[in-house]
Formats: C-alpha cells, sequence, structure tokens
C-alpha cells in the first residue's frame, strides 16, 4: 500500500486531544508535557479523494441532524484492562465533551459478544441517531444491523471491521491496515533474527478481521523474503496479558530452541516478556515484535525486553466525529477510511515514551 506523507494532512486528518494511558503493572509514569503534539493524531493514509465506493447522506437514506444535541451511542468491545481501550474509549469521550455532545451514551460488553449485540440493541431502542461501534467479532451483526437500517442510523466501525455493506449496513470503517501491519511486523522480525531461525506467533482474539489480517500478513512476508524463517508454533493468546504469558510458559517448554516471538498485540507480548523473565531467560535471546504501540511496550524495547512493536493509533474520537459531520453536511464518505501508523524500534523507543498510550 502506498505511504502517504505524515505532514500532507489530508481531508479527514484532524488533531486529537490528550492520549489515554493505561496504569498497570509495567507502565512509566506519565511523561510529562514535552510529549510531541505529533503523536496524538491520527493522519489519514487514504486520501479522501481516492477512488473507491463512497456514501452520502442522500445514498444512505437518512436525515441530516445536529450532533450536539442528537443521542449518541458508542459500542466498546473489550474490559478495559487493555490500554488500547482505555485509550480508545477515552478518545471517544474527550472528543464528545470538545465538539458540546450533550448525550453520549457509553456501553462496554465486557469482551462478550452477546453482550455487546444487546448494548448496541439497547441503544437503539433509547433512540441514538448515530452509532461509533468497535466490533468485538466481524460477523454476527445482522440483528443490529437491520434494526439500525430501519431507522436510518448511521454505523461507524472503527479499529475493526464487520463483514456487511458500507452505505447500507453501515456508514464505514476506520482503522488500521492490518494487513500491513502483519508485514511491518515481519519485516522487524526478519532484521532481528538476521532472515533464519524458528519463529512463534502469538495469536489475537479468532473470528475478527484483525487477527485474521495480521496473521495473513506476517506469514505472508515471511514467506516472500525470508523462506528460512520457520513458522513453528501457533497459538491465541486471545489479545490478554494473561494469556500470552500462559501461551509463552507453554512454548518455552515445547519449544525451547524458539528464536523469536510474534504477539498480535502489546498485551500477548508483555505477557510473554513476563514468561520469559521467570525462566530466567536475559533480554534479547528471544525476539518480540508485536503491534499497538502502548507506553509499556515501548518502554519494554528501551529496556531490551522487545525487539520493535508496530503502531495500531486507539485514538478515534476526533476522526470518528469529524467523519460523522461531513456525512451529515452531505460530503461523500469512503467505504473505509485507513490512518497512517508508526513504528517504534531501539533507535527511537526511548525518545518517544511520551508519545505513546
Amino acid at each position: 500500500m502506498k505511504s502517504y506523507p505524515r505532514t500532507a494532512v489530508v481531508a479527514l486528518a484532524v488533531l486529537l486531544g490528550a492520549a489515554g494511558c493505561a496504569k498497570s503493572e509495567e507502565t512509566p509514569a506519565a511523561a510529562g508535557p514535552s510529549a510531541a503534539a505529533s503523536a496524538q493524531q491520527q493522519v489519514v493514509q487514504t486520501p479522501a479523494d481516492s477512488a473507491g465506493p463512497t456514501c452520502t447522506l442522500d445514498q444512505f437514506g437518512g436525515t441530516k441532524f445536529d450532533l450536539k444535541t442528537a443521542t449518541v451511542g458508542f459500542s466498546q468491545s473489550e474490559k478495559e484492562a487493555n490500554p488500547f481501550r482505555i485509550a480508545e474509549t477515552k478518545s471517544i469521550k474527550d472528543e464528545a465533551a470538545k465538539l458540546g455532545i450533550a448525550d453520549l451514551k457509553v456501553t462496554n460488553a465486557q469482551s462478550q459478544f452477546s453482550k455487546q449485540i444487546t448494548d448496541v440493541q439497547q441503544l437503539i431502542a433509547q433512540g441514538v441517531k448515530l452509532l461509533v461501534i468497535a466490533p468485538l467479532n466481524s460477523d454476527g451483526w445482522e440483528p443490529v444491523l437491520q434494526q439500525a437500517a430501519a431507522k436510518k442510523i448511521p454505523i461507524i466501525t472503527v479499529d475493526r471491521k464487520i463483514n456487511a455493506n458500507p452505505c447500507s449496513d453501515y456508514l464505514t470503517f476506520i482503522g488500521s491496515d492490518f494487513y500491513e501491519q502483519g508485514k511491518r511486523a515481519a519485516d522487524q522480525m526478519i532484521n532481528a533474527l538476521s532472515g533464519k531461525g524458528k519463529v512463534a506467533i502469538l495469536l489475537g482474539a479468532p473470528g475478527n478481521n484483525v487477527t485474521t489480517e495480521r496473521t495473513n500478513g506476517f506469514k505472508d512476508r515471511i514467506k516472500e523474503k525470508a523462506p528460512e524463517i520457520q513458522i513453528s508454533f501457533e497459538q491465541t493468546g486471545e489479545f490478554a496479558r494473561e494469556k500470552g504469558q500462559q501461551v509463552t510458559e507453554q512454548l518455552i517448554q515445547s519449544n525451547p530452541d524458539i528464536n523469536g516471538i510474534y504477539a498480535e498485540n502489546d498485551e500477548m507480548a508483555l505477557g510473554a516478556v513476563t514468561a520469559l523473565k521467570g525462566a530466567g531467560k536475559e533480554p534479547g535471546a528471544i525476539k518480540i515484535v508485536s503491534v499497538d504501540g502502548t507506553r509499556s511496550a515501548v518502554q519494554a524495547i528501551a529496556d531490551g525486553w522487545l525487539h520493535a512493536v508496530v503502531e495500531s493509533n486507539p485514538r478515534f474520537g476526533p476522526l470518528a466525529f469529524e467523519t460523522a459531520q461531513k456525512f451529515l453536511d452531505g460530503q461523500p464518505i469512503p467505504d473505509k477510511v485507513i490512518i497512517s501508523d508508526r513504528e517504534y524500534d531501539g533507535s527511537n523507543a526511548e525518545s518517544s515514551l511520551g508519545e505513546a498510550y
């Protein structure tokens, strides 16, 4: 995928407010005011006028309304023990407050898909005019989509896609290119291992496009660029730190000669670090590459435990509401809005701590 310069702020790019930050046992003290403002923005990678399907208010069949006075719903999917989810929810709430949206209703499915479906159905029953959803799974949304379509409620999905039709079932998806993230993680692993070795994959939760695309991108890139790297172990860590630790403990027992671990999010990577410490491993003995960009993971790079992290920026609030307003103003909205993500490694981890979430 072609990258666009970070400095070229395109039509949907917006500056973000304060970044969300998780507090955990491995989270360092919050950074001071020197943190760069550039870290607190999502920049659109695909230009607004690029070829591809778009949707307008007229095409959708909806009616214009005022965001400030409308009831708006945000459905969070996972327990907010994960720094990504903390930052994501905070960004939505902060931007709604900044814009003067008086009636924002926020739900949390606590990592239960049936609860998320019920949550969103209740939001619809409460009269929301706009839904922003961070889906737990990509499939199984038909009951919600039918109810929202009947009332012409636009749905913006963030960070994960749903398998449905844009401009009819939902409006648009805003998030990262997960396949590209997998490829970039593979490039980092190839560099770390000089193109040879045995690698394990800590898979994300099943049933969503993030896991599938991050896995396929990584595998395809390894096959293309480093056929002497063998993927010898794969098991889900469910995007959770504790599960990542458990799986890694099993891994180093069953595959003591493993050279690298690709964790499909930072929480699993940090769980792997705990397991490696418990096994008496030295920092860097097993190369770990992950995806997210949490402050704890960036600190782990500086400490030598992680080799690199590909960012997945969770600060969706400004871009989600900017997109909704453009739609309500009659402007065409692309079926997907792909954001640009950075990378952290040994060259920039320490200096970038204040920019991570």
